[in-house]
Parts: structure tokens; sequence; C-alpha cells
């Protein structure tokens, strides 16, 4: 069967307003922690997107079966027939299936779990969540790619420990987190992850019943309470700074104005900063509650500024960002530095860049990007979820057609980026592959 492609062709500034879907990296890790009480659970607010549907593929297979009420609502129902053991061939699938250990090891005392898959950029080693729980007295062994980890008590129940991540790695802060909210006694998390998505899992498990301070900060203090005392319920999955950033990145290259509802300014306060050095004006609209109202209003003409930036831990300037900063900057005036001090293997879509004009010379952790007036459209591929978005944004600003194939892993990320678009005034379509 040939795959779909996305065609995309210059069509001047954009206008309207585009709903930002629920976040990709706050639902996956919501859904596993669905696995730590028994109920019905239902989440809104949910990305209509692959990986979602992969994850409940996985849950299923572990015992927490899922359906879709509409687009954006899903239905999980945890009946107690949980079997703690994640098969390969769902698990290579996608890399958040590693959050399936936190909640599995915490509740039940043992999990067998295949290493997780997911995009190919690099190495992104489970060290840190191994170390943490090992900290709260689990033991792992490593068997032809599967780990395999239990808790040698005589209740398979974890105790509480005083952690200090070397790195505020999301993953390892999500497993830790969601391994203590059963442990017994009392759990910190030091130079913690301090991402939205965390903060919207801390308060997720927070309306299950679990015990959690310092929501948002880099100190999380996790006060175990006993197996079976939480419940399941009801949350609105957090809006996905990500994909808010993409339709900002568009308009960026395109010119024009858009409202983005749902987006919310305090989750991307480094970016908008230098978006703003950028040439590139947003704005919060409304008056619909919450620190950002009904969301973003986001305006640019002319051409855009060259700005040097480096990905850091949130707050700073997200890794997921960095395709769409450098898409910005291959047509802005003078010349942008890069620094990528989190996964050197993002640079891999430099080259789909260069094939549409951008001038980039990439070296390791460094690229220098010398903006040029204008790309042009080309046939490209997209690597991985964010870059194949940023391409998107890429061909909006490419004379002639861009042709984009390998979509599958935008469909992974984004809820209907082309349909969204077009009601932008792009000129944007997905065809069937000759």
């Amino acid at each position: 069967m040939n795959e779909e492609r996305i065609v995309i062709r210059r069509a001047g500034p954009l206008h309207g307003e585009v709903a930002i879907p629920g976040a990709k990296n706050s639902v996956l890790k919501l859904m596993a922690a669905g696995l730590l009480a028994d109920g019905c659970f239902t989440l809104t607010n949910v990305p209509d997107i692959a990986d979602v549907t992969i994850m409940a593929d996985l849950l299923n297979a572990i015992g927490l079966r899922s359906e879709r009420l509409d687009p954006h609502t899903l239905r999980m129902v945890n009946d107690g027939s949980i079997i703690p053991v994640a098969p390969y061939e769902l698990v290579e699938r996608i890399r958040a299936s590693i959050n399936v250990l936190g909640p599995l090891l915490g509740r039940f005392g043992c999990v067998s779990l295949s290493l997780p898959g997911g995009d190919d950029f690099g190495s992104r080693p489970i060290d840190m969540h191994l170390s943490g729980l090992q900290a709260m007295g689990a033991t792992f062994e490593m068997r032809h790619g599967v780990v395999e980890a239990s808790v040698s008590t005589p209740d398979s129940r974890l105790h509480g420990a005083e952690i200090v991540l070397d790195f505020p790695s999301v993953g390892a802060t999500e497993n830790i987190l969601t391994a203590a909210v059963h442990a017994k006694g009392t759990t910190v998390i030091d130079h913690a992850a301090r991402e939205p998505e965390i903060a919207d899992l801390c308060n997720f498990l927070v309306e299950m019943g679990a015990e959690i301070e310092g929501v948002g900060s880099s100190r999380l203090v996790i006060h175990g309470v006993e197996p079976g005392t939480l419940h399941a319920t009801d949350h609105r999955v957090v809006t996905d700074r990500i994909q808010a950033a993409t339709y900002l990145a568009a308009v960026a290259v395109s010119g024009g104005e858009v409202v983005l509802r749902g987006a919310r300014a305090e989750h991307m306060e480094m970016l908008l900063r230098r978006l703003a050095d950028m040439g590139v004006t947003v704005l919060p609209v409304g008056d619909g509650g919450g620190e950002s109202g009904d969301g973003l209003a986001v305006w640019a003409s002319g051409r855009l500024r060259s700005i040097d930036f480096a990905t850091l831990p949130y707050p700073g300037i997200a890794t997921d960002y960095k395709p769409l900063l450098v898409t910005m900057l291959t047509v802005a005036d003078g010349v942008g530095i890069v620094t990528e001090n989190l996964y050197p293997g993002r640079f891999r879509y430099v080259e789909e860049l260069q094939r549409l004009g951008a001038d980039i010379r990439a070296d390791g952790h460094h690229a220098v990007v010398r903006g040029v007036s204008r790309l042009s459209g080309a046939p490209v591929r997209a690597p991985d979820i964010r870059a194949g978005a940023a391409l998107v944004v890429a061909g909006l600003a490419a004379d002639g057609e861009t042709s984009l194939t390998d979509v599958h892993h935008i469909d992974r990320g984004y809820d209907d980026l082309v349909g969204r678009l077009t009601a932008l005034g792009a000129d944007i379509e997905r065809v069937d592959s000759a």
C-alpha cells in the first residue's frame, strides 16, 4: 500500500483561529498512570494521534482497557486484571512505553518490560529511571533486551527514598513519581523535571488520591498512600505547547495573524521571548480564565531576525522546539548559531532543509544557520515527529512545491496538522504517494 505524502505550496499570510489539542507528552503518561487504580477513568482534550492508539494497544495487552467516546475523549477501565508484563511487539513501537514501569512496579512489586522504541535520534538510556527505583528497594536484571524488575520485601512494596537526579530527566521523574505514590513513607525527588506535562501528571495523581508536594518545582515530595486507596478520576489533558509552537512558527515564516485557542503563554515563556527577538508578536487573548485566558494571538510581517539559542531543560528552550526555530532561522536575516545540549542526533533533519535551499552547517552539538531570502520546494522526508512538522513549516516558506514523505511520523504527534493549516489559508494537502 502506498503511504500518503504531504504537499505544500507557498500561499502567503495565514489568518484565522486554530484550537490547540491536548499534549502528546502528557496524555501517554496519564494513560499509563491509569494502571495505579481500579475503576473507570475519562480523559478529555485527548489529541487524535497515532501514539494514543499505540499506547492504548500496549495497555490493553497489560489489562487496562480503553475506548474513544469521541475523537478527543478517552475512557479507560481498570477492572483489576492487570498482568505486569509489557510485550516487545508493542513496546518497541513507542518510547513512552517505559512509563508503565513506575506504576506497575509501585503497585504490583514486579514487572517485565522490553526496552522501548520510538523516534531514532540518539541514545536515551534509562539508567536514572533504574537507579532511582533501586534506591526505593527495586532490583533489576537485564535479559536479552528485557528489564525484569522486582521488590524483595515480604509485601512487595517499595519504600520512600531521597533521590537526586543527575539531570532533570522527564522520564525518570515520571517513573519515580508514579512508583512513589504507593511506596512506604516519603520519597523526595530533587532536580526533578519541571515540564508542564509533569505538573499535569502530578495533578492527575492528586485527583486520584495521591499526596504530592512541590508540583511544578524541581523538588517533588511524595507521601506514599496505602495500596488500594487510589481511585479512578476524570481529567482534562493540558494543551500541547509543541503543537502550539508549530503554529507560531508557521505564522512566523508565512506572515499573517492567527489566534491559538487554548495555548498557554506560561508554558512557553522562554520560547515567546526568543520569538519576540526574531520579530514575532505574541499576546494573550480573551478572558476565559487561567493565566493565558483563552489563548494567544500571534502576528508577523516582514523578514525575521536571526538569533542564537541553545536547548536546555524546562523552562529553557525545549529540544522539541529546535527544528521549528532552525526552520525559522533558514529564512531570517543574518546568521544564527544553534547549540543542542540534550540530543546531538537531533540535527539529522538538516540535510532535508538543505534540499530546500537552506544554508546550514552542522557539527556535533552545533549548527550555523545563514538565512536565505527564500527556500525552494523539493522532495523531502520526515525523519521524526517534530522534524516532520518543521519541514511542513519550511514548505510554507518555499517557492514551488514541497513534497514530504514518511508522514506517519507526524501522525504520531500531530492532530490533523494539514486540516488545521488549511483552515488558516495554507495551500497544503495529503495525497497518495505515486
